[in-house]
């Protein structure tokens, strides 16, 4: 027996204008959304999206394009986009730049092409400004990476504060040499440093930012230099989880250890991060708050397309763990 958009009205208790409202994405009361998702759920309810086509120049699909699938930050977040559409019985199609501008163009085309409903983007580092001139048929969110002037849909990360909140952790402990390693090909990266560098002014504290192109051992050869300085640095911070795992094994070749010889600290809280040692202190980026808020901006924008441009800066959560312990008193400089 099939199920029809009356059967999940009736277990949500709603009408089923409100249950189409749901599925199509548009602005709904967040009790009432649940609730029809619900029973979208009980009732293994599954649109017919072939008719639905039929109806519309759009094809009900969502293009989530990111810039490094490699990093479990999007990862995560393309699993909350994948399962909020699922349940709106909507398709994603996901695609990965690698941080090049000529992939970044080329998916873009390619969501023209299929007639996407809409576009959640991660962009390179030009490409704010690219995709804001482009003439395109659908809406845009940006997650992650937006420059100042951005007159898109974004969701970000308060990356200068958080980078901040690293160094003033390290500065706690008694580190006063750092260095940071920070992506070149992206807006992220661009603000983390800054932040990094405004805290450590503020601080007083000698620290260095260093910026690493996207590609193997990019990262490894940094910390490698570093650390072979007749002075290294006493901690180090990587700029995403990605990086960590790099700068963790060029340290671990190296012949040193953390936090014995060199302390660390980064962004994102994968799941290998508490089981090394005592822990590697971390920024804990809301991954699924981001992706629930680029869902809900892009059914906005594709309801309301004439509203101005939103802008919404989530806050991390420090995770201290044994990788950032108070350095060696004679590699610190102060025994």
């Amino acid at each position: 027996m099939s199920v029809g958009i009356k059967d999940v009205a009736r277990v949500a208790e709603v009408s089923p204008a409100t249950v189409s409202r749901v599925l199509a994405g548009r602005s709904v009361d967040p009790t009432m959304r649940d609730r029809v998702l619900a029973a979208v759920k009980s009732t293994g309810y599954r649109p017919n999206l072939a008719a639905r086509r039929l109806r519309s120049k759009h094809s009900n699909t969502i293009g989530l394009i990111v810039a490094d699938i490699r990093n479990p930050f999007f990862t995560a977040v393309s699993r909350t986009v994948e399962n909020i559409a699922y349940a709106r019985g909507m398709r994603v199609i996901l695609c990965n730049t690698d941080e090049d501008p000529a992939k970044e163009a080329m998916y873009l085309q390619l969501m023209q092409e299929e007639r996407v409903t809409g576009v959640i983007l991660a962009p390179t580092r030009g490409g704010v400004e690219r995709t804001a001139r482009m003439k395109l048929d659908f809406p845009v969110v940006l997650i992650d990476r937006a420059t100042p002037g951005s007159t898109q849909d974004r969701v970000l990360l308060d990356n200068g504060a958080m980078a901040a909140m690293l160094v003033e952790h390290l500065h706690g402990k008694g580190h006063r040499r750092i260095a940071g390693l920070f992506g070149a090909a992206s807006s992220t990266g661009t603000e983390r440093r800054a932040g990094f560098e405004q805290a450590a002014a503020a601080l007083g504290m000698a620290a260095e930012a260093v910026a690493v192109e996207h590609g193997p051992g990019e990262a490894e050869r940094a910390v490698t230099a570093l650390l072979e300085r007749a002075d290294p640095p006493t901690a180090l911070i990587a700029s995403n989880g990605v990086m960590l795992m790099a700068v963790m094994r060029a340290v671990h070749e190296s012949g040193r250890s953390v936090p014995q010889d060199v302390a660390l600290a980064g962004f994102d809280n994968d799941g290998w991060m508490d089981l090394v040692g005592g822990g590697i202190t971390v920024i804990e980026q809301p991954v699924e708050e981001i992706g629930r808020t680029a869902m809900a901006m892009l059914s906005d924008r594709i309801e309301y397309p004439q509203a101005a441009a939103r802008k919404v800066v989530l806050a991390g959560k420090l995770i201290a763990r044994g990788s950032s312990a108070a350095p060696r008193l004679k590699s610190a400089g102060l025994g």
